[in-house]
Protein backbone atom coordinates (compact mmCIF):
# COMPACT_ATOMS: atom_id res chain seq x y z
CA UNK A 1 0.00 0.00 0.00
CA UNK A 2 1.57 3.56 -1.39
CA UNK A 3 1.76 6.38 0.92
CA UNK A 4 -0.25 8.35 -1.86
CA UNK A 5 -3.22 6.22 -1.23
CA UNK A 6 -3.02 5.81 2.65
CA UNK A 7 -2.70 10.25 2.30
CA UNK A 8 -5.68 9.75 0.06
CA UNK A 9 -8.27 7.82 2.42
CA UNK A 10 -6.88 9.41 5.23
CA UNK A 11 -7.45 12.62 3.09
CA UNK A 12 -11.20 11.53 2.36
CA UNK A 13 -11.96 10.26 5.97
CA UNK A 14 -10.79 13.71 7.76
CA UNK A 15 -12.85 15.51 4.84
CA UNK A 16 -16.13 13.53 5.98
CA UNK A 17 -15.29 13.76 9.63
CA UNK A 18 -14.91 17.88 9.44
CA UNK A 19 -18.37 18.03 7.13
CA UNK A 20 -20.45 16.09 9.83
CA UNK A 21 -18.85 17.50 12.72
CA UNK A 22 -19.89 21.16 10.49
CA UNK A 23 -23.46 19.20 11.20
CA UNK A 24 -23.92 18.94 14.58
CA UNK A 25 -21.15 21.23 16.33
CA UNK A 26 -22.42 24.48 18.60
CA UNK A 27 -19.15 26.18 18.10
CA UNK A 28 -18.80 28.97 15.37
CA UNK A 29 -15.28 27.25 14.61
CA UNK A 30 -16.84 23.75 13.25
CA UNK A 31 -19.07 25.83 11.06
CA UNK A 32 -16.41 27.75 9.12
CA UNK A 33 -14.63 24.57 8.17
CA UNK A 34 -16.32 23.76 5.26
CA UNK A 35 -13.82 25.28 3.11
CA UNK A 36 -11.37 23.41 4.92
CA UNK A 37 -13.42 20.28 4.46
CA UNK A 38 -13.88 20.92 0.56
CA UNK A 39 -9.89 21.61 -0.14
CA UNK A 40 -8.62 18.19 1.86
CA UNK A 41 -11.34 16.50 -0.30
CA UNK A 42 -10.19 17.62 -3.38
CA UNK A 43 -6.88 17.53 -2.48
CA UNK A 44 -7.83 13.39 -1.76
CA UNK A 45 -9.59 12.98 -5.30
CA UNK A 46 -6.49 14.73 -7.50
CA UNK A 47 -4.06 11.67 -5.44
CA UNK A 48 -7.49 8.73 -6.03
CA UNK A 49 -7.59 10.19 -9.61
CA UNK A 50 -3.42 9.44 -10.32
CA UNK A 51 -3.77 6.43 -8.52
CA UNK A 52 -6.87 4.88 -11.11
CA UNK A 53 -4.50 6.34 -13.50
CA UNK A 54 -1.27 4.09 -12.76
CA UNK A 55 -4.06 1.28 -12.20
CA UNK A 56 -6.17 1.41 -14.90
CA UNK A 57 -4.24 2.49 -17.65
CA UNK A 58 -1.69 -0.79 -18.64
CA UNK A 59 0.77 -1.67 -21.63
CA UNK A 60 -1.63 -3.69 -23.33
CA UNK A 61 -5.02 -1.47 -22.83
CA UNK A 62 -6.80 -0.67 -20.26
CA UNK A 63 -7.86 -2.61 -16.76
CA UNK A 64 -11.25 -2.65 -16.06
CA UNK A 65 -11.23 -5.31 -12.73
CA UNK A 66 -14.36 -5.16 -10.67
CA UNK A 67 -12.83 -3.20 -8.23
CA UNK A 68 -10.80 -1.00 -10.51
CA UNK A 69 -14.03 0.06 -11.97
CA UNK A 70 -15.67 0.40 -8.42
CA UNK A 71 -12.73 2.88 -7.25
CA UNK A 72 -12.93 4.33 -10.64
CA UNK A 73 -16.81 5.17 -10.17
CA UNK A 74 -16.26 5.85 -6.29
CA UNK A 75 -13.75 8.63 -7.26
CA UNK A 76 -16.04 9.83 -10.24
CA UNK A 77 -19.17 10.19 -8.11
CA UNK A 78 -17.38 12.35 -4.93
CA UNK A 79 -16.09 14.43 -8.15
CA UNK A 80 -19.61 15.22 -9.60
CA UNK A 81 -20.89 16.32 -6.00
CA UNK A 82 -17.98 18.26 -5.52
CA UNK A 83 -17.99 20.36 -8.22
CA UNK A 84 -21.47 20.80 -7.95
CA UNK A 85 -21.60 21.69 -4.65
CA UNK A 86 -20.02 24.97 -5.61
CA UNK A 87 -23.67 25.73 -7.71
CA UNK A 88 -25.92 23.52 -5.74
CA UNK A 89 -26.30 22.05 -1.86
CA UNK A 90 -24.73 18.92 -2.21
CA UNK A 91 -21.91 18.86 -0.52
CA UNK A 92 -23.42 17.10 2.80
CA UNK A 93 -24.01 14.06 0.10
CA UNK A 94 -19.74 14.09 0.41
CA UNK A 95 -20.29 12.73 4.28
CA UNK A 96 -21.17 9.37 2.63
CA UNK A 97 -19.71 9.32 -1.00
CA UNK A 98 -16.10 10.40 0.80
CA UNK A 99 -15.75 7.45 2.63
CA UNK A 100 -17.62 5.08 0.38
CA UNK A 101 -14.32 6.71 -2.15
CA UNK A 102 -12.06 5.73 0.49
CA UNK A 103 -13.30 2.01 1.02
CA UNK A 104 -13.01 1.71 -3.05
CA UNK A 105 -9.47 2.47 -2.76
CA UNK A 106 -9.10 -0.07 0.04
CA UNK A 107 -10.90 -2.74 -1.76
CA UNK A 108 -8.38 -2.26 -4.89
CA UNK A 109 -5.23 -2.18 -3.50
CA UNK A 110 -5.99 -5.67 -1.44
CA UNK A 111 -8.03 -7.37 -3.29
CA UNK A 112 -6.57 -7.50 -6.74
CA UNK A 113 -8.46 -7.98 -9.80
CA UNK A 114 -8.01 -7.82 -13.61
CA UNK A 115 -9.71 -7.55 -16.74
CA UNK A 116 -7.56 -5.79 -19.20
CA UNK A 117 -9.47 -4.21 -22.09
CA UNK A 118 -7.37 -4.69 -25.24
CA UNK A 119 -6.20 -1.45 -27.67
CA UNK A 120 -8.44 -3.74 -30.30
CA UNK A 121 -11.69 -2.42 -28.40
CA UNK A 122 -13.70 -0.39 -30.85
CA UNK A 123 -14.53 3.12 -30.49
CA UNK A 124 -18.21 2.01 -30.23
CA UNK A 125 -17.82 0.23 -27.33
CA UNK A 126 -15.42 2.78 -25.61
CA UNK A 127 -18.31 5.02 -25.85
CA UNK A 128 -20.80 2.18 -24.35
CA UNK A 129 -18.72 1.93 -21.63
CA UNK A 130 -18.06 5.55 -20.97
CA UNK A 131 -21.78 6.20 -21.15
CA UNK A 132 -22.36 3.17 -18.70
CA UNK A 133 -20.16 4.35 -16.09
CA UNK A 134 -21.61 8.08 -16.24
CA UNK A 135 -25.49 6.99 -15.91
CA UNK A 136 -24.04 4.36 -13.20
CA UNK A 137 -22.42 7.31 -11.21
CA UNK A 138 -25.15 9.75 -11.85
CA UNK A 139 -28.02 7.06 -10.62
CA UNK A 140 -25.89 6.57 -7.62
CA UNK A 141 -25.58 10.47 -6.66
CA UNK A 142 -29.47 10.07 -6.75
CA UNK A 143 -29.82 7.36 -4.54
CA UNK A 144 -27.49 8.98 -1.58
CA UNK A 145 -29.86 12.10 -2.35
CA UNK A 146 -33.00 9.98 -1.88
CA UNK A 147 -31.57 8.51 1.28
CA UNK A 148 -30.66 12.20 2.54
CA UNK A 149 -34.54 12.86 1.33
CA UNK A 150 -35.95 10.00 3.58
CA UNK A 151 -33.47 10.73 6.81
CA UNK A 152 -34.98 14.32 6.81
CA UNK A 153 -38.35 13.73 5.92
CA UNK A 154 -38.14 10.88 8.59
CA UNK A 155 -36.92 13.77 11.25
CA UNK A 156 -39.74 16.00 10.17
CA UNK A 157 -42.93 13.83 10.91
CA UNK A 158 -41.33 12.61 14.02
CA UNK A 159 -40.84 16.08 14.82
CA UNK A 160 -37.55 15.72 16.56
CA UNK A 161 -35.50 18.72 16.63
CA UNK A 162 -32.22 17.46 14.92
CA UNK A 163 -29.28 19.64 13.91
CA UNK A 164 -28.60 18.07 10.66
CA UNK A 165 -32.16 20.03 9.77
CA UNK A 166 -30.18 23.20 9.76
CA UNK A 167 -27.49 21.98 7.76
CA UNK A 168 -30.02 20.19 4.81
CA UNK A 169 -31.66 22.58 2.32
CA UNK A 170 -35.71 22.55 2.68
CA UNK A 171 -37.51 19.25 1.48
CA UNK A 172 -38.78 21.00 -1.56
CA UNK A 173 -35.27 21.84 -2.43
CA UNK A 174 -33.91 18.46 -1.93
CA UNK A 175 -36.51 16.34 -3.79
CA UNK A 176 -36.18 18.89 -6.78
CA UNK A 177 -32.35 18.32 -7.02
CA UNK A 178 -33.02 14.80 -6.86
CA UNK A 179 -35.14 14.45 -10.07
CA UNK A 180 -33.23 16.90 -11.98
CA UNK A 181 -30.24 13.96 -10.72
CA UNK A 182 -32.17 10.82 -12.07
CA UNK A 183 -33.65 13.07 -15.35
CA UNK A 184 -29.43 13.81 -16.65
CA UNK A 185 -28.90 10.03 -14.83
CA UNK A 186 -31.75 8.40 -16.84
CA UNK A 187 -30.47 10.53 -20.13
CA UNK A 188 -27.16 8.66 -19.33
CA UNK A 189 -29.35 5.43 -19.07
CA UNK A 190 -31.09 5.81 -22.00
CA UNK A 191 -27.91 6.54 -24.02
CA UNK A 192 -26.02 3.28 -22.71
CA UNK A 193 -28.64 1.12 -23.60
CA UNK A 194 -29.20 2.35 -27.09
CA UNK A 195 -24.96 2.75 -27.47
CA UNK A 196 -25.09 -1.11 -26.35
CA UNK A 197 -27.69 -2.26 -28.62
CA UNK A 198 -25.69 -0.43 -31.46
CA UNK A 199 -22.33 -1.83 -30.64
CA UNK A 200 -22.78 -5.02 -29.14
CA UNK A 201 -22.86 -7.62 -31.73
CA UNK A 202 -25.47 -10.11 -28.86
CA UNK A 203 -26.60 -8.11 -26.57
CA UNK A 204 -28.44 -11.00 -24.84
CA UNK A 205 -25.38 -13.09 -25.01
CA UNK A 206 -25.20 -15.75 -21.68
CA UNK A 207 -22.44 -13.68 -20.10
CA UNK A 208 -24.50 -10.00 -20.78
CA UNK A 209 -28.10 -11.14 -20.49
CA UNK A 210 -28.36 -10.55 -16.88
CA UNK A 211 -26.98 -6.80 -17.36
CA UNK A 212 -29.13 -6.33 -19.90
CA UNK A 213 -32.28 -7.69 -18.37
CA UNK A 214 -31.26 -5.63 -15.44
CA UNK A 215 -30.33 -2.25 -16.83
CA UNK A 216 -33.78 -2.34 -18.97
CA UNK A 217 -35.95 -2.97 -15.71
CA UNK A 218 -33.97 -0.15 -14.06
CA UNK A 219 -34.61 1.91 -17.13
CA UNK A 220 -38.59 0.94 -16.70
CA UNK A 221 -38.61 1.70 -13.05
CA UNK A 222 -36.94 5.80 -13.81
CA UNK A 223 -39.11 5.80 -16.62
CA UNK A 224 -42.39 5.24 -14.08
CA UNK A 225 -40.94 7.23 -12.04
CA UNK A 226 -40.61 10.37 -13.99
CA UNK A 227 -43.80 9.77 -15.38
CA UNK A 228 -45.73 9.75 -12.50
CA UNK A 229 -43.57 13.03 -10.97
CA UNK A 230 -44.51 14.63 -14.00
CA UNK A 231 -48.46 13.67 -14.70
CA UNK A 232 -49.55 12.37 -10.68
CA UNK A 233 -46.86 14.76 -8.85
CA UNK A 234 -45.41 12.00 -7.26
CA UNK A 235 -43.48 13.48 -4.14
CA UNK A 236 -42.10 12.58 -0.76
CA UNK A 237 -41.70 8.52 -0.14
CA UNK A 238 -42.99 7.63 -3.36
CA UNK A 239 -40.27 9.06 -4.94
CA UNK A 240 -37.77 7.86 -2.70
CA UNK A 241 -38.59 4.19 -2.63
CA UNK A 242 -38.79 4.36 -6.66
CA UNK A 243 -35.37 6.01 -6.99
CA UNK A 244 -33.82 3.13 -4.88
CA UNK A 245 -35.62 0.89 -6.52
CA UNK A 246 -34.57 1.65 -10.00
CA UNK A 247 -30.39 2.03 -8.48
CA UNK A 248 -31.23 -1.59 -6.57
CA UNK A 249 -32.27 -2.49 -10.17
CA UNK A 250 -28.87 -1.08 -11.74
CA UNK A 251 -26.41 -1.91 -8.62
CA UNK A 252 -27.37 -5.37 -9.65
CA UNK A 253 -27.32 -5.22 -12.97
CA UNK A 254 -23.25 -3.53 -13.37
CA UNK A 255 -21.96 -4.22 -10.00
CA UNK A 256 -23.55 -7.35 -8.95
CA UNK A 257 -23.30 -8.96 -12.38
CA UNK A 258 -19.72 -7.93 -12.55
CA UNK A 259 -19.18 -9.21 -9.13
CA UNK A 260 -20.80 -12.74 -10.15
CA UNK A 261 -18.30 -12.89 -13.29
CA UNK A 262 -15.46 -11.79 -12.36
CA UNK A 263 -14.99 -12.51 -8.56
CA UNK A 264 -16.92 -15.66 -8.36
CA UNK A 265 -16.82 -17.45 -12.07
CA UNK A 266 -13.60 -15.53 -12.51
CA UNK A 267 -14.68 -15.06 -16.03
CA UNK A 268 -13.04 -12.22 -17.81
Amino acid sequence: MSIQSIIAVLLYLFSAALLGVRIYSMSEVFKKTHPIALSFGAVALILHAHLLYQSIIVTNGLDFGFFNAASLIGCLVASIVLISSIFRPLENLLILLFPIAASSILLEIFIPDTRILTDELSTGLRIHILLSICAYSLLMISAVQAVMLAIQEDLIKKKHPAKIMHALPPLQVMEDLLIQIIVIGFFALSLSLASGMMFIDDLFAQHLIHKTVLSIVAWVIYCILLWGRWTAGWRGKRIIRWALGGFLALLLAYVGSKFVLEIILQRV
